[in-house]
């Protein structure tokens, strides 16, 4: 498992995946991995029902694009004006590891 090493060096035991991620975007890909291949409008939605308040659109889409760039989230086009967001294998790597991390596996074997 790879992890953070924070500013004196140190090791922080967090895997390195998912470590730069807002909570925000943590739970992006938390929505994709138990409802992979879903259109913005449903991630939303899905996203609002576990807050419980609006997610604005500023917010939401502007994080699925960081996630993208960085190798976590494939876009596709369902057609001229929908977007198709589905979990990368570096994602399901990063989430088992985090998954690992969290429960206290520290050698991360998932």
């Amino acid at each position: 498992m790879r992890s953070v090493v924070d500013g004196d060096g140190r090791d922080t035991g967090e895997p390195s995946g998912l470590a730069d991620l807002t909570a925000f975007q943590r739970d992006i890909l938390r929505f994709l991995d138990r409802e992979d291949h879903r259109k913005g409008t449903a991630i939303r939605s899905g996203l609002e029902t576990y807050y419980g308040v609006d997610v604005n659109h500023g917010r939401l889409y502007p994080s699925l694009d960081q996630l993208v760039e960085k190798g976590f989230v494939a876009k596709s086009q369902r057609n001229r004006r929908t977007n198709d967001y589905a979990l990368t294998d570096a994602a399901r790597d990063a989430l088992a590891d985090y998954d690992a991390w969290a429960d206290g596996d520290e050698e991360g074997d998932t």
